[in-house]
């Protein structure tokens, strides 16, 4: 019999170790079959100052980290780490960081169909693998089209103002709660990951969840 598990994620799409997070909750929830999980995603701007339009990548790296030889180090790192659960990172391919607002509104579309999940799979590997540039509204569209929604839709309800202020709305109140930094995962409403934490490290979390006293929730401290 299956057993019922929400899991609300607190995200942003250009933040590579929120990817490494999903991929290693799925690894989990793998080793779980008995757990019927709802997943719901949460917006979270990682860098709220990016303008609206986006600015090119090497603008945002020396903005953030001052230059790129800083950031080297730590592409290199996720790209093995990203390697270990069959993600490929290519953050050459990346010219334009994007404000991410337009991108949780697609999100919150989709998850109101039921579509959310491969949306936000489709997002990430078109920024993190394809270098896609999710300042373009048509890129954002295509990744909906990928999840089964209509993007001549999705087309029009970007090129207006809908949802822009309850997005802002939710990504400023993440904040405002005490998130200092994404992934942050939020199981059944009472146990909560912050970070993109080791595939154990989850499904201990799943087992203390469901009230099992395993030997990895008492490693992993609960």
């Amino acid at each position: 019999m299956k057993v019922a598990v929400s899991i609300d994620i607190v995200s942003d799409v250009v933040c590579p170790w929120c990817y490494i997070g999903k991929r290693r909750l799925e690894r989990a929830l793998a080793q779980r079959p008995e757990v019927n999980a709802t997943i719901r995603w949460v917006p979270y701007y990682l860098d709220a100052n990016v303008p609206q339009q986006g600015i090119t990548r090497l603008e945002y790296i020396s903005r953030k980290f001052g230059t790129s030889d800083k950031i080297t180090p730590m592409h290199q790192r996720l790209v093995g780490l990203g390697a270990r659960v069959g993600l490929d990172f290519r953050f050459e391919k990346i010219e334009r960081q994007p404000h991410t607002r337009d991108a949780h509104r697609l999100i919150a579309w989709a998850q109101e169909a039921g579509k959310a999940n491969p949306v936000v799979d489709r997002l990430f590997a078109m920024f993190f693998t394809e270098g896609a540039d999710l300042t373009k509204r048509h890129v954002l569209a295509e990744a909906g089209k990928a999840a089964g929604l209509d993007p001549d839709e999705l087309l029009r309800d970007l090129e207006s103002d809908k949802d822009k202020t309850l997005i802002d709305r939710q990504a400023a109140a993440a904040s405002a709660s005490g998130i200092g930094g994404v992934p942050f995962f939020v199981f059944d409403k009472k146990v909560a990951i912050s970070g993109a934490q080791e595939i154990e490290i989850f499904t201990a979390t799943i087992d203390r969840v469901l009230g099992r006293d395993t030997a990895q929730a008492q490693a992993a401290g609960y």
